[in-house]
């Protein structure tokens, strides 16, 4: 048992960092985010809400000028300054800014926040181990190649949550009769509204391109029968 002490040590502080972590999110959404008041949107949300069987989906805006959305790890569900600033313009639609909702409704579904903290300690672990075994073998680069196989693993593990919340969002929408045609139409604007110029390689990035995402979704609709466009 003694031998296994340092790994469950590390195990240990990766569980500490990211409840640490997930608290100083709170506070922060906490001081900077207030209730999503606008009775544009009200009829949507009312639809996700039946179609869901909750009463009501509360959503709160992040004051910040990026274009995201998040789901907390306690599950409340935000929208940022700037994505709503899009919605006001003109440049996004009610129905697609409710696909963002239901996305993040889907990452609170499907337990995602609670799979990444247990992912979290367990490639902290990996990692300190990785550093200890390549920084003997290889001096110099052990620290960084264990980082890389670490980053690695997150960024996939990260890709097939968006693919889950992006197949719970479809069924959501198509069961509010919205459908799928608001989700990837979002998708071909995102670049356009986050700024996005150029990408990391495919294996490194935490979200899927969005070609492939749209073409998930669309794999999911032939799946379950749905008429194609």
């Amino acid at each position: 048992m003694l031998k296994f002490l340092p790994f469950l040590l590390m195990i240990g502080y990766g569980l500490l960092m990211w409840r640490l972590s997930a608290m100083r999110l709170r506070h922060e959404l906490d001081a900077k985010s207030v209730r999503l008041a606008d009775p544009a949107l009200e009829p949507v949300l009312e639809r996700l809400a039946e179609a869901a069987g909750v009463e009501r989906i509360p959503v709160r805006i992040y004051e910040v000028d990026v274009v995201n959305g998040l789901a907390a790890p306690d599950g409340r569900i935000f929208l940022t300054r700037g994505f709503y600033r899009r919605f006001r313009a003109g440049e996004v639609t009610d129905t697609e800014l409710a696909s963002v909702i239901a996305h993040e409704m889907g990452h609170v579904a499907l337990g995602h926040a609670r799979r990444r903290m247990i992912d979290f300690a367990g490639q902290n672990a990996v990692r300190m181990l990785l550093m200890t075994v390549l920084g003997r073998l290889i001096p110099g680069l052990g620290i960084w190649l264990a980082d890389l196989v670490t980053g690695l693993v997150a960024a996939r593990l990260s890709r097939g949550d968006e693919y889950e919340a992006d197949r719970w969002a479809s069924a959501l929408l198509v069961k509010a009769g919205i459908g799928t045609a608001p989700q990837k139409a979002l998708f071909r604007k995102l670049d356009r509204l986050t700024g996005a110029r150029g990408a990391p390689p495919a294996w490194l990035m935490s979200h899927p391109k969005t070609a492939e995402r749209i073409a998930a979704i669309e794999a999911n609709e032939a799946r379950w029968g749905l008429p194609q466009p």
